[in-house]
């Protein structure tokens, strides 16, 4: 059966990621993010992609009423939603004390009091339609904690909450599902995109994994619920490390973030696009991995090209005809 997927957040990294994923599996897609013409442009992406339907909604998740308006025209125009996917979120680096405390706020509300608007409207809407899947975007640092990233680190122990919370009431719902999908470190442009008040540019610490891998693990979700799911081959050591040996993990987790989270570029300072978004800056991946299957795609042309050319010099010249006087 082809499903109506609802994508907040799919303008960029995950969440983009997500609704080519969905589009690729021939489903319908309702894409909810902040720039209309990147909007546009994801919309064309899906389509390409094969998506049975797409719909491109403009909405700032945090906007009053905005999540009751996105589900009703996703229902006017396809009559039902199978599937909530829910991935936008925002960063702020920066001491606590440092971080101006409307930047934290504006933080909080769009990972975690957003989060909680769409799971109030699509679990409303499931229960009524007597089925549906909501998967929320979580992360790692829901379950570990890291210095100058403190309204990103609140929001995401938050959503864990609220995400078990729902989970233990939705108990009673038969064919309603709650999942929380949780990445380590993804290669996407939220870093780069994020507000800044330490003086250096983030980046993801290693080992990175796709946004592409992540949307494989949420489109599976989908297909075969489950509480919870980690996405990093490091996420359980870490939390096995701050459960077990907080005195330890204290001590590393400083020089391990100025080392391996922080770059050296410098960063003036300023909201990123915590208040408004940066349509040049919106992209699947951030740049953090290497590109191979663009690697790959460049090799094998220049392969066929310096073949060609060694067979050029190599076969006789060939005539169409007699050659004149």
């Amino acid at each position: 059966m082809t499903r109506t997927v609802v994508v907040t957040g799919a303008t960029s990294g995950i969440g983009r990621a997500a609704a080519r994923e969905f589009a690729g599996r021939g489903d319908r897609l309702v894409l909810a993010a902040r720039s209309p013409a990147t909007l546009d442009e994801v919309r064309d992406e899906c389509r390409a992609a094969g998506a049975a339907g797409v719909l491109a909604v403009p909405t700032d998740v945090t906007g009053p009423d905005a999540l009751d308006a996105l589900a009703g025209t996703a229902l006017a125009e396809f009559g039902r939603i199978d599937v909530w996917v829910h991935t936008a979120a925002v960063m702020a680096y920066g001491r606590f004390e440092d971080i101006p405390a409307e930047v934290f706020d504006q933080v909080v509300r769009t990972d975690l009091l957003a989060a909680a608007g769409v799971a109030r409207v699509a679990l409303r809407h499931f229960r009524a339609a007597g089925g549906g899947t909501l998967i929320l975007t979580g992360s790692v640092l829901g379950h570990i904690t890291a210095p100058y990233m403190s309204g990103y680190v609140t929001s995401k122990w938050g959503l864990h909450g609220l995400a078990r919370a729902l989970q233990q009431e939705s108990r009673d719902l038969s064919g309603v599902h709650v999942c929380l999908v949780t990445p380590g470190s993804v290669d996407t442009p939220v870093y780069q995109q994020a507000a800044n008040y330490l003086g250096r540019i983030g980046r993801p610490p290693l080992p990175i994994t796709s946004p592409e891998r992540v949307a494989r693990a949420i489109a599976h979700r989908a297909d075969r619920p489950r509480r919870e799911t980690s996405v990093g081959r490091v996420n359980l050591i870490m939390r096995v490390g701050f459960t077990a040996l907080p005195a330890v993990y204290d001590v590393l987790v400083g020089p391990l973030m100025r080392l391996g989270g922080l770059t050296n570029r410098p960063a003036p300072p300023g909201p990123g696009v915590v208040f408004a978004p940066n349509p040049a800056g919106e992209a699947v991946r951030g740049g953090w991995l290497p590109d191979l299957a663009g690697l790959a795609r460049s090799v094998g042309d220049s392969a066929i090209s310096t073949l060609g050319r060694r067979l050029g010099r190599s076969l006789p010249p060939v005539h169409d005809g007699p050659t004149g006087k």
